[in-house]
């Protein structure tokens, strides 16, 4: 006797065995799962958000000025770092420790450390000082971590400040900082960066949005206790903390060092993992120039989320890339299958949200417009095109392709 298994075809969806479970209940299971777990991922991070901001604006001012080290490695920045250091001239707190770390620079920026020191000794902070490490080599693999490490191994203040020097710092920006380490069980904080504006136009207007949205959700996931990340240009460590978790060179290579800090931090201490909010200590940094620099920029961020030596920090930005990219993926199969649609629907509706937390967190750092209407408009075409450019940047870091530091390959691991 035969057996023969009959399917019936409904449009918009996958087919269904008249024998079995039927295949389209799975497929309304998965395709509505997805988009309420989605949604609801993000209504938490939202939560995790909103925590910070509270926490962030309970941080007072205090009569104790522990000595800051703020430590800067340079490569190259003669063309960048004049903001910087000028900037750092204002700062209105009284006891810092400047570090450069310049590494193999080749261009004038010794000269204009140099001439930083002079205007150093014309200021009215005789309790500030200057310290120069010049590196001739560099073993890597991460360049900028084994840099870091140098300058943190000289560093003698209680807290460690870290910034770039293509970035340009606010007067409060290290009183600000050391003010929310204040709490001894405060190990770490993440200080906001966002990009000044380089031009007109999409490319720029896209750069400011994109590190602004990316800031937003490191703040939420610290807010849920869940800190995976940071931007290396605006944080603040506890020197102690440093020592529980085995020193700075106990730190895994990653492509991010940054992260890859935070994540040691959180998961080898006692210490929390606090991140800023508020605009006074709101840092800028250099927008790229070129599309080609702008994915190499942003496919070390990825990739270094992706590929995280940390199992945590790893598990949530690659579900958070992956489902993403299936809602990105799936709008070109809607002419095919129409019952894709809640995939990319729950990541726009997610992406509405994110929008409307970044101008929250962001402020003025973010570009504006006069017209409320070019304002919408604009904004939404980077609402739209930021979950397509992080699938992108997910798909290249799956295929293998490895990011880039300063014409320096990276490898993902060690």
């Amino acid at each position: 006797m035969t057996m023969g298994v009959s399917f019936k075809t409904i449009p918009g969806v996958l087919p269904s065995c008249s024998g079995g479970v039927p295949v389209v209940l799975a497929f309304d299971i998965l395709r509505f799962s997805f988009a309420v777990g989605f949604i609801s991922l993000h209504g938490a991070l939202m939560g995790g958000l909103f925590l910070e901001l509270r926490r962030d604006r309970r941080v007072s001012s205090s009569e104790m000025v522990p000595l800051v080290s703020i430590i800067i490695p340079i490569h190259n920045e003669a063309q960048r770092l004049e903001p910087l250091l000028g900037s750092l001239l204002l700062q209105d707190y009284p006891h810092l420790e400047f570090i450069f770390v310049d590494d193999r620079s080749i261009d004038g920026t010794a000269a204009l450390i140099d001439r930083f020191a002079l205007s150093l000794q014309n200021t009215n902070n005789p309790q500030w000082n200057l310290r120069r490490i010049v590196l001739n080599e560099n073993p890597g693999p991460n360049f900028k971590q084994y840099a870091l490490g140098q300058g943190i191994g000289v560093a003698e203040g209680e807290y460690i400040l870290l910034t770039d020097g293509d970035c340009e710092v606010p007067v409060g920006w290290a009183r600000g900082m050391a003010a929310r380490m204040q709490s001894p069980q405060v190990g770490a904080v993440l200080g906001p960066v966002f990009k000044r504006p380089g031009g007109r136009g999409f490319f720029y207007l896209y750069q400011a949005f994109d590190h602004a949205v990316r800031y937003m959700y490191l703040a939420a996931s610290t807010g849920l206790g869940s800190a995976g990340g940071g931007f290396g240009n605006n944080l603040i460590v506890r020197k102690t903390t440093l020592d529980v978790i085995g020193g700075y060179a106990s730190v895994p290579f990653s492509v991010t060092e940054d992260a890859a800090l935070v994540a040691r931090i959180r998961s080898h201490s006692h210490f929390k993992v606090r991140a800023a909010c508020s605009y006074d200590v709101q840092v800028m940094t250099a927008s790229e120039t070129s599309w080609s620099d702008f994915i190499k920029q942003t496919l070390r961020w990825n990739n270094g989320g992706l590929f995280s030596p940390d199992l945590e920090t790893r598990l949530n930005f690659g579900l958070l890339m992956v489902t993403i990219s299936m809602g990105i993926l799936a709008l070109p199969l809607l002419p095919f299958f129409p019952g894709l649609w809640p995939l990319p629907l729950a990541v726009y509706i997610a992406m509405t949200m994110n929008t409307l937390a970044t101008f929250k967190i962001a402020g003025p750092a973010l570009p504006r417009f006069k017209s409320p209407w070019t304002q919408v408009w604009k904004y939404l075409v980077q609402l739209f095109f930021t979950p397509a450019y992080m699938t992108f940047l997910t798909i290249l870091g799956l295929l293998g392709v490895k990011p880039t530091w300063k014409g320096k390959n990276l490898a993902v691991h060690d």
